[in-house]
């Protein structure tokens, strides 16, 4: 029987070098292989670190150059959405437009059948749909499908999660019993490609146009203040509105028309719906009409009873049955029944 051979994206952490080595273990021909994204700082990955536990393994390895895309797709996309007000989640893009995208060809050209990265998530193939269909791996205070809504069937269909029934412990303790020093390794929780502590000095640097000074409002139009560009800026956000007010004020919205921040109470940061753009139905036909299911407006968000209205052009409005705080343009609404990531889109307006 010919092995099949899979390319495994390998950042030097526990996660992927345990994806690579049940990968080998369950009798796949693997190649191992770094991405390099950004700067040659060492915060994105650790080459020479990852090039050693490929030795380890006996799996031959490769670095790829992705610096032009991840400048033209991630960071651009990055800058724009904060120089519009919006709040941008630049690893769902990494993840639709580089992991899964210009790696996986990369893989085709190595003669690989799949792909496989360290995700906590499960790829399900359903026989009744005919589709591919993702779902939450098994570790629910690990999973990272919200992260992975947006590939497609193809990508899906080209992909392998080895950590899908483990939960982090477990890995952990796959990675000491192999005598991988990264076994205690910490997981970074910044952005890769700052390594800055401020991401707005970041900003500065790539958009200085942004950074324009503007009015603080409040919800009838009466200036209270000034801020200093609205970059600084996100939904529910309390610093960095001035002080000496009775009670404390969080950002309502972001008008980039007006170049303004607009403020109010606490109560008045939840909401109940919101229209939702580039709707990708993963894993199931694009429904016609309403469906009710729980959404996820942020990664760490407790999911939430919803119903989605479809709307024409990949579009759909979402309400929730109880109101939600500080549902945030630009971020991600992922919408899942049960264990199954049905589909997602990227929040546009708060209805």
């Amino acid at each position: 029987m010919i092995k099949k051979r899979v390319l495994v994206a390998m950042s030097g952490g526990v996660d992927s070098s345990v994806a690579a080595y049940l990968l080998i273990k369950a009798g796949y021909d693997v190649i191992g292989a770094t991405i390099n994204f950004w700067k040659d700082d060492g915060r994105c990955c650790s080459i020479e670190d990852t090039r050693k536990i490929a030795q380890k393994l006996s799996i031959p390895f490769y670095t790829f150059n992705f610096k032009e895309e991840f400048e033209r797709e991630i960071i651009n996309y990055f800058c724009d959405e904060y120089a519009n007000g919006r709040t941008p989640n630049p690893c769902i893009i990494c993840n639709e437009k580089i992991k899964f995208g210009v790696f996986l060809e990369k893989a085709k050209k190595l003669n690989a059948s799949f792909i496989a990265t360290g995700h906590y998530a499960r790829v399900d193939y359903n026989f009744d749909v005919k589709r591919y269909q993702l779902k939450k791996g098994q570790d629910k205070e690990k999973d990272q499908s919200y992260f992975l809504f947006s590939l497609s069937q193809y990508q899906l269909s080209h992909t392998i999660f080895p950590l899908s029934s483990l939960t982090k412990k477990k890995v952990r303790k796959i990675a000491k019993e192999l005598g991988l020093p990264i076994y205690k390794k910490d997981e970074s929780q910044e952005i890769c490609f700052i390594s800055r502590s401020n991401y707005n000095e970041f900003l500065r640097e790539k958009r200085p146009d942004s950074f324009n000074p503007g009015p603080i409002l409040t919800t009838n139009g009466k200036v209270i203040g000034q801020h200093r560009g609205i970059p600084f800026f996100t939904i529910g956000q309390r610093k960095g509105l001035g002080g000496g007010r009775k009670n404390p004020v969080y950002v309502l919205k972001i008008d980039k028309k007006k170049n303004a921040i607009v403020v109010g109470e606490k109560e008045k940061t939840y909401a109940r719906g919101m229209q939702v753009s580039k709707v990708n139905w993963v894993s199931i036909p694009e429904p016609t009409a309403p469906i009710l299911c729980k959404v996820k407006i942020r990664s760490q968000h407790q999911e939430a009873s919803a119903t989605v209205y479809p709307l024409n052009n990949k579009k759909c409005k979402v309400i929730f049955s109880q109101p939600q705080w500080a549902i945030t343009p630009g971020q991600a609404a992922v919408f899942y029944r049960e264990d199954t990531v049905l589909g997602g889109g990227w929040i546009e307006e708060v209805a």
